[in-house]
């Protein structure tokens, strides 16, 4: 399979490491320091304390490589607009595009049905740039578990390499679906077929919206979080009101908040990916996360009071970051 991986963060290098080294053809899009260490070095990985180099081709010009197979999306959702021409030139007829990005996508509404089908979460995709740009038709959701993060010197340390969920907005079986599972799988990325992949992106984003918002405001890790009661409390009621909102458009958790909490707190002293973004100077993905399900829910004319205060803290704490 042609495969292009758009993004060389921690989980793009992972997803084109591991993927050329099963012998797909990939390409892989960078730029600026990430571009010169992956261009001079290769994609460098360490998984269970062993180091790997994987050599491939790398650019920041999309236009070089021509129409792909596959397109990975591996970039923060906020860093989408901005590629929406890039992301079109690695385009023919029959690309997929895999949306790995955290949070509620802007492709949400695509193949949803109903009364909601085919409306433009503004939180996330401002004007429809990335609806009318990137075409939602080519579109297969995707849910990772994956630790990870890129040290300085540009070796990934990888330390836990998850489980890969991919599926079809509309919750039909697709031959483009399965043929990506397969290459993952085979690439030794345990991954399987989802027909409710927004019910697994709403579990994800429990632990998200809470915990890396959270993360972000106060500086704790998950351990440090968790064990303080006040904070659990307050993770979890925001738990319970993003439960709200996600059971409102007929999403099924099939867990309760707790379970979901104890499943977070197994993380132990683990930085969520938000709080090392603020750390490295980067912008934090605060609307993809929160912003989106606070803005669902007062469509939905739901009360979610605790999410919209942390909301507000959250995007003065953003945008006081990167002034």
């Amino acid at each position: 399979m042609r495969i292009a991986v758009y993004g060389a963060g921690a989980v793009g290098s992972v997803l084109a490491a591991k993927l050329a080294d099963a012998g797909h053809e990939v390409v892989l899009i960078a730029r600026g320091q990430r571009l010169a260490q992956v261009r001079d070095e290769g994609l460098r990985l360490r998984v269970e304390g062993r180091e790997s180099r994987t050599r491939l081709p790398v650019s920041d010009d999309p236009a070089q490589f021509g129409p792909q197979d596959t397109v990975i999306l591996a970039l923060k959702a906020h860093s989408l607009p901005a590629v929406v021409e890039g992301v079109g030139a690695l385009c023919g007829p029959e690309t997929v595009l895999l949306a790995a990005q955290n949070g509620l996508p802007w492709w949400y509404n695509h193949g949803v049905g109903g009364a909601w089908e085919g409306q433009i979460l503004e939180s996330v995709d401002p004007g429809g740039v990335l609806w009318s740009g990137l075409s939602p038709e080519r579109v297969l959701g995707c849910v990772l578990y994956i630790a990870a993060a890129v040290e300085p010197s540009g070796l990934v340390d990888v330390t836990q390499i998850g489980n890969y969920l991919i599926g079809e907005p509309n919750g039909r079986d697709s031959k483009r679906g399965l043929r990506l599972v397969e290459a993952f799988t085979t690439a030794g990325l345990p991954a399987e077929l989802n027909p409710r992949i927004r019910d697994a992106i709403w579990v994800k984003l429990w632990g998200n919206l809470s915990l890396n918002l959270a993360a972000v405001l106060t500086g704790g890790t998950v351990r440090q979080m968790t064990e303080r009661p006040e904070v659990a409390t307050l993770l979890q009621q925001m738990m319970r009101e993003a439960q709200q909102v996600g059971e409102a458009l007929g999403v099924q958790f099939g867990m309760s908040v707790e379970e979901r909490f104890a499943i977070a707190c197994k993380l132990g002293d683990f930085k969520p990916s938000s709080l090392q973004d603020l750390e490295a100077g980067r912008r934090i993905e605060v609307e993809a996360l929160l912003g989106v399900v606070v803005e669902l829910g007062r469509r939905l004319s739901l009360d979610t009071p605790t999410l919209e205060t942390v909301l507000a803290l959250a995007r003065l704490r953003a945008d006081l970051a990167i002034s």
